[in-house]
């Protein structure tokens, strides 16, 4: 007979009376037997092989939830960059040739493959990044096929859905730590699919998995070149994005290393996109249902350890219902379970490093030294690994750190609003704008909200849901670009007819680039001549009435605040007109006029907004004559070729017209038993620098494709060439558009691009300018990380229908949101 332990086991009875878990371990044999064939040493994964090169420094990676030493990888130098982006190159040249059918075959077989071993995935993403297997198990490793299978459809319609469109070339794609897994499939699929190859560059702490799949990958038999992995530092990633031979940036991690990416690649003619942190607010009415909403808040922020971009971790509750939340919140927090990651009962794992730890902890005790109340769950903390309780705090205000800044751990911050109008103001209360989500069971409060937030994926009655077919991204400064979907495509992909810009633009002084006023051209008379206007009365020449060209911005015409004027030239360069020269505070005021209209402007009905594009073109038509006579004896170009260029210009107005009502968006068919709806929303105040080439034409191309999907612009137009914009004036008046909606500001475009571009209010900026101004403009944008479209400095035939119109300018145009509508009213989920 056995000896007693002295322990006694719990009866069936004692089970169900306590209804507690016991431990259901996961094994982790198999992820240790395939750790052990390596060795537990790893290489990069190049051109097919494996590579270890001599004489690297090496980094150990270890299980966050024990401790445990796991296998060691290498950090990568500049011969390791060069090696990977040369086989990526070399694999592009026949890559991108391959029939559509052939490269979705080896997607297709890619996902297959990764089916096959699901279950070591899962095992060693937890193992590697302390997440609960349940969560690598049946949510991040099935996304990673799903993603696969979805874009193998899309490399199949590739030459049908993209029709022209072409490949970038190779991809770098730069992932965190907090899904290693799901994010890089995130970036590889859509790039594969579309013809790129792509060297990727895992987080430091969590390697392991990028690497298992890139041996996935070479076992379903994706040709050596196409997918690569390399493993280094963070300054090794910046390497890897600089390299020259790179065509597209692909990141996701912090907010402030998007803006060090956005900096470092600027000027280059590289394609970037970034997704980046969150503050995303979790709005609940007095009309939800409450057990439902804390549910959905286990799901939002203490999903994955609070460890996710779109955490809703800010809770905004109505105050009606608010002690009643936060009394049941408190309690369910009572029953989540802190363990081990590969313990199948647990709800919360290990963070990832002793540094997040830390931060977390100095957030806290910050708010607790203001005076917040912080309220921490009972339930056990493991002593060993790096375990954090979940966290409530309330009794904060808007100001406080841990309202306004990212924690990135299992923090929850809770305050109180009234009205539906203050919870859309507090939503919007921040820099960010990953996602949200609403709790109502009033489904037109949910997606009137739902449509005023200002964030690219909205949750009505759930959180953190994705899928392949709904694009993932932010506004403001979570970023641009878009992960997943159609709409996440275009980030993979340039236009037919372009090339990848080269653009040399040498060292640009950001400091002082373009600050001095006036420098340019400076604004004083007698330095050419000038041609006088005169008219023929009775065979009499007299001097026609002086016309006094000024700003324009919110409905009127207004004089510059410099008050200065600067000399516009005709072909025999005699002064033909003097133009007022604008500085900042006219930037400031149009700004401002321009947000004023905003709101009714993007409300407006698009059949409205189409009607006044239209009798645009009607009013340009009846000055059709004037305008041609004008731009020739302007520019110097044959009447001929003027009057093509005025008659162009009312067909694309015309053309833009009707797209006011045909690219709002679609329904997404992702895995949602409901709708996910995809919102094209328009980005809001857009800054537009024109060029010299076609200045009637290329104002036109310009801002008609911004005002007909709902922005509001302020637009500098040509520099040499501006009275053709400036006789728009009239155009603008006799054609029922509202004051606002179209500014015009002259001046020196490098001297206004700049303030544009530093100002925090403007959402996007366009640039037709020089190399340096591009360099400039891209390099300005990464404070508050808005989205650019520069020229660097290449001519683009703006007569050529695509060049000078088309999904470009629509894509650049607007921003998608997709919103999540559940069901599940009739019928179970």
């Amino acid at each position: 007979m056995a000896a007693s332990t002295g322990v006694e086991k719990p009866t069936v009875r004692d089970i169900f009376t306590t209804m507690q878990y016991g431990p259901a371990p996961e094994a982790a044999n198999i992820a240790q037997a395939w750790l052990d064939s390596h060795d537990r040493s790893f290489g990069h994964f190049v051109d097919g092989k494996w590579l270890k090169p001599d004489g690297r420094q090496t980094y150990t990676t270890r299980n966050p939830a024990t401790g445990e030493s796991l296998a060691s990888t290498i950090q990568g130098n500049e011969e390791d960059v060069e090696a990977a982006v040369g086989a990526a190159r070399k694999a592009f040249d026949s890559w991108s040739k391959l029939p559509c059918h052939v490269r979705a075959r080896y997607l297709y077989s890619i996902a297959r493959t990764v089916q096959k071993h699901q279950r070591l995935l899962s095992v060693v993403e937890s193992m590697d990044n302390g997440k609960p297997i349940r969560e690598s198990r049946d949510c991040d490793v099935p996304l990673v096929v799903r993603h696969f299978y979805h874009h193998a459809g899309w490399a199949q319609l590739r030459d049908t859905e993209m029709k022209g469109w072409k490949p970038l070339g190779v991809v770098a794609a730069i992932v965190p730590w907090n899904f290693p897994l799901m994010l890089l499939t995130w970036k590889i699929c859509p790039a594969l699919a579309m013809g790129n190859t792509v060297v990727l560059k895992p987080a430091t702490y969590t390697r392991l998995t990028a690497l298992l799949l890139a041996e996935i990958c070479a076992e379903a038999g994706l040709p050596p070149g196409v997918f690569n992995v390399v493993t280094g530092n963070g300054a090794f990633g910046e390497k890897l994005a600089l390299h020259p031979d790179v065509d597209k940036v692909a990141f996701t991690g912090s907010t402030e290393v998007g803006r060090t990416l956005r900096r470092a690649t600027a000027g280059t003619g590289k394609k970037l996109s970034l997704e980046l942190g969150g503050k995303s607010p979790f709005i609940v009415f007095d009309t939800a249902d409450l057990d439902g909403a804390v549910e959905g808040l286990v799901d939002a922020i203490w999903f994955n350890q609070g460890q996710v971009c779109s955490a809703g971790s800010r809770l905004l509750v109505q105050e009606s219902v608010a002690e009643d939340l936060i009394r049941r919140l408190k309690q369910r927090m009572s029953h989540l379970r802190l363990g081990d990651s590969l313990d199948k009962t647990i709800d919360v794992g290990a963070l990832v490093d002793e540094t997040q730890k830390k931060t977390i902890t100095e957030f806290v005790e910050e708010a607790r030294a203001e005076g917040a109340e912080i309220f921490q769950a009972s339930c056990p903390v493991p002593k060993k690994g790096l375990f954090y309780p979940p966290t409530l705090i309330t009794g904060v205000d808007t100001t406080s750190r841990c309202v306004r800044e990212e924690i990135f751990g299992p923090v929850l911050v809770a305050m109180s609003f009234r009205t539906a109008k203050e919870a859309i103001a507090l939503a919007n209360n921040t820099p960010y704008g990953l996602a949200a989500s609403v709790w109502t069971e009033n489904l037109p409060l949910a997606l009137e909200v739902a449509l005023s937030i200002k964030a690219g994926t909205v949750w009505v009655n759930g959180h953190n849901m994705f899928d392949a077919a709904a694009g993932f991204g932010g506004y403001k400064e979570s970023g641009f670009g878009r992960d997943g979907g159609k709409e996440g495509l275009y980030e993979y992909v340039r236009p037919s007819w372009e090339n990848r810009p080269r653009p040399n633009p040498g060292d640009v002084s950001y400091k002082t680039f373009s600050a001095t006023y006036g420098a340019d051209v400076p604004p004083v008379p007698g330095q050419k001549d000038v041609a006088p206007a005169v008219i023929q009365v009775k065979d009499t020449e007299i001097p026609s009435v002086d016309r006094t060209y000024k700003l324009y911005y919110a409905g009127a015409q207004k004089r510059p605040d410099g008050m200065y004027s600067r000399p516009i030239y005709g072909p025999n360069g005699a002064v033909v007109a003097y133009v007022a020269d604008g500085n900042r505070k006219d930037i400031r005021n149009a700004v401002e006029a321009a947000h004023k209209a905003a709101p009714g402007w993007g409300k407006r009905a698009a059949q409205n907004r189409a009607q006044i594009v239209y009798y645009m073109a009607e009013n340009l038509e009846l000055r059709r004559s004037e305008v041609a006579h004008r731009l020739s004896a302007l520019t110097g170009q044959s009447e001929e070729d003027a009057y093509k260029e005025v008659d162009l210009s009312i067909q694309r107005l015309f053309y833009w017209g009707a797209y006011c009502d045909k690219y709002g968006g679609t329904v997404q068919e992702t895995l949602l038993y409901g709708a996910t709806v995809l919102i094209r929303e328009p980005m809001g105040v857009v800054g537009i620098a024109c060029p010299d080439e076609s200045p009637l034409l290329s104002f036109v191309s310009l801002f008609a494709p911004a005002i007909v999907r709902g922005n509001v612009v302020v637009v500098i137009p040509s520099e040499k060439y501006p009275l053709p914009a400036l006789d728009f004036y009239q155009v603008f008046d006799t054609s029922d558009l509202p004051g606002g909606v179209v500014n015009i500001l002259t001046g020196g475009r490098d001297h206004l691009t700049k303030y544009l571009v530093e100002h925090q209010d403007v959402q996007s900026v366009w640039y037709f300018g020089s190399e340096q101004g591009s360099k400039f403009v891209e390099w300005s944008s990464a404070e508050n990380c808005k989205r650019t479209w520069v020229g660097y400095g290449l001519p683009r035939d703006w007569e050529d229908a695509a060049q000078g119109e088309g999904e470009e300018f629509l894509y650049q145009a607007t921003q998608c949101k997709n919103i999540w509508i559940p069901m599940g009213e009739i019928f179970a989920n």
